[in-house]
């Protein structure tokens, strides 16, 4: 878990965080919950700041670029991240996209590192996911669905059964092989010996879980229907793989943040362009202040839009690690 700490240097240097030091840091699923865990708790508390973000768009859409200021009130620290993605307008292999979090010490007010922060959104996503997993789940929960193969999908599982320990059968929908065999080895390397179904029944399958995280891209032609689901489950939109209904029809609805959800869930509005109201906001879930199941049989909707105060801690805890170990270069930017 991410604290206040000693991190930055005192000659004024930043340390640069490339991806392969990232790569090198070891972490526990578990350390990346907690840490998450406290930047929502931090939040509700009204200790942290994490303003909208920015967007810059062209008006052919081959490119969109976003700007996300926050401050983490535990760490003690003030951030940008800053997101890049060039050629939407072509294939996936002609796209590029980077992305980068830049930290600066809130108390001495020196810098304290620069980093790449794709391995930060790959970690960070899948546990705000199994957080909300924890918190709208049936107490008898035993079944889960991932959909999708991609990033999100591939730490999907170990991350819900760090905060599901008791999920019995675990189903896959995907149709990528090398994506299907991502998912395996992260199942087996977190937690060996545990069985992997992959499922073709895509309505049958979702008919069983209890738990559906739908990760899928936007290319994907999965769409559990809420008159799929039965009483007591959860469908946590991350990406696509959920046909609108499963929002509206849902018995409750429970987001990380209601704001982002009507700027970013706009495809999952009715025929009239409205969405449903949010019963409930995660960071109030997380501090105890409100509950995210209020009834045993509530088919819960929760959407999962990621909030630059997790990435804030998750990168600083990073920061933290990278230190300890002297991975980085260590960068004299301002003299």
């Amino acid at each position: 878990m991410t604290t206040r700490d000693t991190l930055t240097p005192h000659d004024g240097t930043l340390r640069v965080l490339s991806t392969s030091d990232l790569a090198g840091i070891d972490i526990t699923l578990a350390d990346v919950v907690a840490t998450v865990e406290q930047a929502y708790r931090t939040l509700a508390a009204g200790q942290s700041d994490n303003p909208r973000k920015l967007t810059v768009k062209p008006a052919d859409g081959h490119s969109v670029s976003y700007a996300m200021l926050g401050r983490d009130g535990v760490c003690e620290v003030v951030a940008i991240k800053t997101s890049y993605k060039h050629g939407l307008d072509k294939g996936r292999a002609e796209q590029h996209y980077y992305t980068t979090l830049s930290i600066y010490d809130d108390v001495t007010g020196l810098p304290v590192a620069m980093m790449d922060c794709s391995r930060i959104g790959s970690l960070r996503t899948p546990a705000v996911s199994a957080l909300l997993a924890r918190e709208c789940a049936a107490p008898d929960a035993r079944t889960a669905l991932v959909i999708g193969t991609g990033t999100q999908g591939r730490l999907a599982l170990p991350f819900l059964l760090t905060t599901l320990p008791g999920l019995e059968r675990l189903l896959l929908s995907g149709t990528h092989p090398q994506g299907i065999a991502a998912v395996r080895q992260e199942l087996e390397r977190h937690f060996p010996g545990r069985e992997l179904e992959l499922v073709t029944d895509l309505e049958r399958a979702a008919g069983d879980a209890d738990v559906i995280v739908a990760t899928a891209g936007g290319h994907t032609d999965a769409a559990v229907q809420a008159g799929w689901l039965r009483p007591g489950t959860v469908a946590i939109l991350v990406g696509h793989g959920l046909a609108p209904s499963t929002l509206h029809r849902a018995d409750r609805v429970i987001a990380t943040s209601e704001a982002q959800m009507r700027v970013t869930g706009t495809d999952l509005a009715d025929g009239r362009g409205a969405l449903p109201a949010v019963d409930v906001e995660l960071p109030p879930v997380l501090a105890g202040v409100s509950k995210a199941r209020t009834a045993p049989g509530q088919r819960i909707f929760a959407y999962n839009s990621g909030l630059v105060v997790t990435d804030i801690a998750l990168g600083h805890r990073f920061a933290q690690l990278a230190a300890a170990q002297g991975l980085g270069t260590e960068v004299a930017l301002w003299r």
